[in-house]
């Protein structure tokens, strides 16, 4: 299995309003192991950054002048991204600036170039509900070392993001973290049918069942009356 990190930054906010990428960084994961073949871009957007954008990446006017147009890496860029899962964190973002990049060139939408597009903050929201799902904040509840993270950069959040990811789906079907990756020569491990495991039944006493109410008490608030269990009891 093919997967891409991938990561933008961009002159604003507002790709409909004519902000543009500046910089594209991707991470290329195959069979759950780093390939090293990555891509890295900076480009030209033939406009002035938004002043609040430079304080979050500090690419500037001046830095970006002499870069290439992105018309110039499309095809190189989508060859590399062609038939793969496309992984990123606020995915939308990401693929609504680069629907207006290949609009312009009329190279269609960023979905019919690749496999597909999974967005890491959908899944962080349903694994961690009513709590801060940033990259930043998830680097430190999963123990990933994002301490070179001082501005935003597309191919070190990119890295990052792969290695969230990793965290984020390992043991999901196994005893280890991946059944391919232990393979090693002749050694093969077998699947397990938990099946065979008899799992007791421990019934949590009145202290603990009214601190697990308060506990989703209060992630129902923090979601604002959202949660899926306030709606099956309603």
């Amino acid at each position: 299995m093919r997967q891409i990190f991938f990561d933008t930054e961009t002159t604003g906010l507002s790709p409909e309003s004519g902000d543009r990428i500046i910089e594209i960084g991707c991470v290329e994961m195959v069979n759950r192991r780093l390939t090293g073949n990555n891509k890295h871009f900076y480009l030209n957007p033939e406009r002035p950054n938004h002043e609040d954008a430079v304080k979050i990446h500090g690419l500037t006017d001046e830095f970006l002048a002499d870069k290439p147009l992105f018309a110039s890496i499309a095809d190189e860029l989508l060859e590399y991204l062609a038939g793969a899962e496309v992984i990123a964190h606020n995915a939308s973002f990401d693929v609504g600036f680069f629907n207006e990049e290949l609009k312009r060139l009329g190279r269609g939408k960023f979905t019919e170039h690749v496999g597909s597009v999974t967005d890491t903050l959908v899944m962080a929201r349903e694994m961690f509900p009513g709590k801060s799902n940033s990259l930043d904040a998830l680097c430190k509840r999963l123990e990933v070392d994002n301490s070179n993270r001082t501005l935003h950069g597309a191919l070190l959040d990119a890295g990052l993001l792969a290695e969230v990811y990793i965290n984020m789906t390992r043991g999901q079907d196994s005893l280890v973290i991946d059944a391919t990756e232990a393979a090693q020569g002749d050694l093969v491990l077998a699947a397990i049918d938990f099946s065979q495991f008899t799992l007791p039944v421990l019934v949590a006493n009145d202290e603990e069942a009214t601190a697990h109410d308060a506990i989703l008490a209060e992630l129902d608030k923090s979601s604002g009356g959202k949660t899926v269990w306030r709606a099956l009891v309603a």
